[in-house]
């Protein structure tokens, strides 16, 4: 298959890597961030089993970065996002959300620290680069925001440190989790994160330089030959195992941190005035009426995960909505996220959910569904 057999027109952005993933498999692509990712390489069972046992490398240009650098750059970024980040480190990584003045998340990113005023905001889907602009133009603080020339790769599963130390050097095997270097590669400049979205080992390799995508896409893969690194795609079922949101699914603008169980992530003491403060006190005080539980559905093996939201029902009434499901070959049943009335989330309920082939029993559960500690990813 040839790169130009996909094709939206040149609205939809091509990343750095695009004519690699093409000649390694890539099969179908989907738009995020107006950029196509490849979201098939064939099977996706056999994409899950090669994250989990070896290590895959996924293109994530995607995550677009937005940079926020000048004096007030550190004063800034804490008024887009409720976490605290007063104790944040140059060169430590973290993972926000960005609220909106009702406590709606706009998205939930990874924040990275390069220096004293220089932020990248590594985004899921959505167009925060124009909400950070205008959050700028009345703030009164010396700031430029921007989108650089950055495009992420992220080299995940349990051998990703082995193909890293082939790449760096033993040095690269101190990095700790949700911390970042500034490396080069034969010359290719690069920052290296241990971060990723699979709930695995990972790293996240964000190119500073676009013209050398197609070369760093082959000295990994080169690299991670012997290893039995894959060219794969973000897995849904790895990700859905470990309770991680899809944004635009699992969490959207109408949705707050309560609801999801991120109360970690929202500091209502500090002194700073974070964008939807009040709204957030409002909420914790009143407590949220809607819940993010896990669900286990019984049926039949899913063919792939859902692409519409299915109703819930208990007693005849409607209770709230699937957001992410699929089936899990690991734990060979079928698990979801889910959204329900504040009053129904109670562990062990059984509840009917209404997919596109008829209704069937789900029992309300715990999430996350595997390595809910995280002893993986941070190891």
């Amino acid at each position: 298959m040839q790169s130009d057999d996909f094709g939206f027109g040149t609205q939809i952005r091509k990343s750095p890597y695009f004519d690699a993933t093409v000649r390694w498999g890539a099969q179908g692509f989907s738009v995020y961030n107006h950029m196509y990712i490849p979201r098939d390489f064939g099977n996706p069972e056999q994409n899950f089993w090669n994250l989990v046992n070896d290590a895959i490398l996924c293109d994530v240009a995607v995550e677009r970065q937005v940079e926020i650098t000048g004096p007030d750059a550190a004063k800034f970024t804490q008024m887009l996002t409720p976490r605290d980040l007063s104790k944040m480190a140059v060169g430590q990584c973290k993972y926000i959300l960005i609220t909106n003045a009702d406590g709606g998340i706009l998205n939930d990113p990874i924040l990275l620290r390069l220096a004293e005023n220089h932020f990248w905001i590594s985004l899921a889907d959505s167009d925060i680069l124009l909400w950070a602009q205008g959050v700028a133009v009345h703030s009164g603080l010396n700031v430029t925001i921007r989108e650089p020339d950055v495009s992420p790769l992220q080299l995940q599963g349990p051998k990703s440190g082995e193909v890293m130390r082939e790449l760096f050097g033993e040095s690269i095997m101190d990095l700790r989790y949700y911390w970042l270097r500034e490396v080069e590669l034969d010359g290719i400049p690069l920052i290296v994160s241990r971060t990723g979205w699979s709930s695995e080992l990972g790293y996240e390799i964000y190119l500073r330089d676009s013209s050398r995508g197609d070369a760093l896409w082959e000295k990994i893969m080169a690299a991670g030959m012997r290893f039995g690194l894959k060219p794969g795609h973000t897995s849904s079922i790895r990700r859905i195992e470990g309770g991680m949101l899809s944004y635009h699914a699992d969490a959207d603008i109408n949705t707050n941190p309560y609801e999801l169980g991120f109360d970690r992530l929202v500091n209502l003491d500090m002194e700073a005035d974070f964008i939807g403060k009040a709204a957030l006190r409002r909420i914790q005080e009143e407590g949220p009426s809607r819940k993010q539980v896990g669900l286990i559905i019984d049926s039949a093996p899913l063919k792939g995960p859902n692409t519409t939201f299915w109703t819930i029902v208990k007693d005849g009434e409607t209770i709230g909505k699937v957001t992410s499901a699929v089936y899990s070959p690991r734990l060979k049943r079928n698990i979801a996220l889910a959204m329900v009335a504040a009053e129904h989330a109670t562990i062990g309920a059984k509840v009917e959910i209404v997919t596109g082939s008829g209704p069937t029993q789900a029992t309300i559960v715990e999430q996350p569904f595997y390595d809910p500690k995280k002893k993986i990813a941070a190891a």
